[in-house]
């Protein structure tokens, strides 16, 4: 048997496998929300939620390729470009914090390929739903273009974005808040209509798409206003900042 076959005789397995560890990421997000920030339980789940994502990505990727090898070029492009913006946030979530005390590593090569690549895959599937005519495609496509543009705007900033106290924590909650989104449309689209069946053929099919992503903005609206720092802090990071550059010799 070819390794085609292989793969497309594996594909049930493989979505199977897939909404199982969706199951698990979706339970370990709501989890770590609920527990103290920052204490071990906290910094324990969120591991076991990383991990869960990654195991969608590695899944997810299968299942992208499968459908390519079905001749459903469309859901496999927009299966992959869901797959590398939900990689891009997994890996900042997780290196927001691992490089909490280092700007010029958190925003290093492999967050800059990520931006590009988020923002090409975006423009590349808005051409896609141009073509297709399909909303779906060309409202998605802005998600990608938005965390390009971002991603890539920092890293010219990187300087700037350091001056702000905790901008790791800002970070690492922004990515897990695109986390989020995924994993709550995979449960939507996926888990909620073999649960309920009759919402899969309803008008709910685009607000279980973009319902999540609308939620995600008015909770990073939230979250920025409750972390604002006054400016004075920032002033004061800002000042500490410049002295330590200046204090290293070139």
């Amino acid at each position: 048997m070819s390794v085609t076959a292989t793969l497309l005789a594996a594909y049930p397995a493989i979505a199977t496998v897939h909404a199982c560890i969706g199951a698990v990421a979706l339970g370990a997000f709501w989890a770590a929300a609920f527990l103290r920030k920052g204490s071990p339980l906290h910094r324990r789940v969120g591991q076991v939620y990383l991990l869960a994502m990654t195991g969608i990505l590695l899944t997810g990727a299968a299942m992208a390729l499968g459908k390519a090898l079905q001749g459903h070029v469309v859901a496999s492009s927009f299966l992959g470009y869901l797959l590398l913006i939900t990689a891009a946030a997994v890996w900042s979530s997780w290196r927001a914090v691992r490089d909490k005390s280092d700007v010029a590593r958190y925003t290093g090569p492999v967050y800059v390929s990520l931006g590009a690549a988020s923002f090409l895959a975006g423009a590349g599937v808005l051409a896609l739903g141009l073509q297709k005519e399909a909303p779906l495609l060309v409202g998605f496509s802005i998600v990608g273009l938005a965390v390009g543009v971002d991603m890539l705007r920092k890293r010219l900033r990187r300087a700037q974005l350091a001056r702000h106290p905790l901008w790791w924590r800002t970070e690492h909650y922004t990515a897990m808040l695109g986390n989020a989104v995924a994993t709550h449309i995979a449960f939507l689209i996926i888990g909620l209509p073999k649960l309920l069946p009759s919402v899969g053929a309803s008008g709910l099919y685009y607000a279980a798409w973009f319902g999540p992503l609308a939620a995600a903005a008015v909770a990073k609206v939230w979250l920025d206003r409750r972390h604002r720092l006054p400016p004075r802090a920032v002033a004061r990071r800002g000042g500490a900042t410049a002295h330590a550059t200046h204090a290293v010799p070139r």
